[in-house]
């Protein structure tokens, strides 16, 4: 009888132990089976780098951490003695340059040019008496006056002359022209090439004073003052606050054929409420990007891509790093 009382107890027992299974099962499987899927993501921000083309020193910072700036606002002094030393220098091969150009255009003094014409005019003198001289010897020789010796002698005398009075004239005339044209233009381009060199150090001179190209937040400054900074190395970052994104990361299976230009809502945790979201971009992370595997029960390997989306109204206080959630 005790037996037959412990037996039924026993599959009393069981039974409640196997509706309460089923039960929590039948929960689970209704609950659990019907949650939402959680994406979240995050607000991100573009960036620019201010930095300079010179190695220098920093001399000022006249912004902090949190400002906001506008186009042309002053944000560093720097202090580059390189740079000054050079701008000396191309600016005394500048006026060198200058003033051979100027000397190649005027041409000779007008002193010079005196000289060479009274050369010419002496030379033309000594040419007309050699030619008279001559001529009357040609004519004594006609006659049979004077030997041939005497009246080559005389001829080549009258050239030498004659060539004498060519070579002053020429003198005179580049005393008066000045330099030749591709002299003229050499000195030139001289010229142009030692304002070339003032222009490139003005434009390094300029990279001592780093002004905002664009408006908004600094984020982070890395210098500190009074150290020195590489060619190319940041000064400071600074945020476009007018150009967010939120960020987020979908598998395959999770963007269910969305596409650019499509809005959904998402909810901001910082402000305990949603805002609609454009989608303006979606990108394939890569194959170094997390993958699910599923092959392990025949299935297939699932991508993770990139979904970016931008508030498509304006959304006071919404801040770089703050997080976005999508159901």
């Amino acid at each position: 009888m005790e037996s037959k009382e412990q037996h039924k107890s026993v599959m009393i027992a069981l039974a409640v132990f196997s509706a309460v299974v089923i039960i929590v099962g039948l929960i689970g499987f209704f609950t659990i089976g019907s949650e939402k899927e959680i994406i979240q993501g995050q607000i991100e921000v573009e960036e620019y780098r201010v930095s300079s083309k010179v190695p220098s020193r920093v001399l000022r910072i006249l912004v902090k951490e949190g400002d906001y700036v506008h186009v042309g606002d002053t944000l560093a002094i720097l202090d580059a003695p390189d740079v000054v030393a050079k701008a000396k220098q191309a600016m005394g091969a500048e006026t060198a340059a200058e003033a051979m150009s100027d000397m190649a255009t005027a041409g000779a003094r007008k002193e010079q040019i005196q000289g060479a014409y009274e050369l010419w005019q002496q030379a033309k003198a000594g040419l007309d008496i050699a030619k008279k001289s001559y001529e009357r010897v040609q004519r004594l020789f006609d006659e049979g006056v004077v030997s041939e010796q005497k009246r080559d002698e005389a001829y080549a005398q009258y050239k030498a002359y004659e060539a004498q009075e060519k070579a002053a004239k020429s003198q005179y005339d580049m005393a008066q022209n000045g330099a030749r044209r591709e002299e003229k233009a050499a000195a030139q381009a001289q010229v142009k090439r030692a304002q070339g060199a003032v222009d490139e150090v003005n434009s390094y001179r300029k990279e001592t004073i780093q002004i905002a190209q664009m408006e908004g937040e600094v984020s982070t400054i890395y210098p500190k003052v009074g150290e020195l900074i590489g060619a190319g190395s940041p000064i400071m970052t600074i945020s476009i606050m007018n150009d967010m994104w939120g960020a987020f990361n979908l598998r395959e299976d999770q963007l269910k054929g969305m596409k650019i230009g499509d809005t959904f809502n998402a909810y901001v945790p910082a402000f305990d409420k949603e805002m609609e979201m454009k989608v303006t971009s979606i990108k394939d992370e890569g194959s170094y990007a997390t993958w699910k595997a599923t092959k392990s029960n025949g299935q297939f390997d699932m991508k993770t891509f990139e979904v970016k989306a931008t508030p498509t109204k304006k959304f006071d206080g919404l801040r770089p790093g703050m997080s976005v959630v999508v159901r």
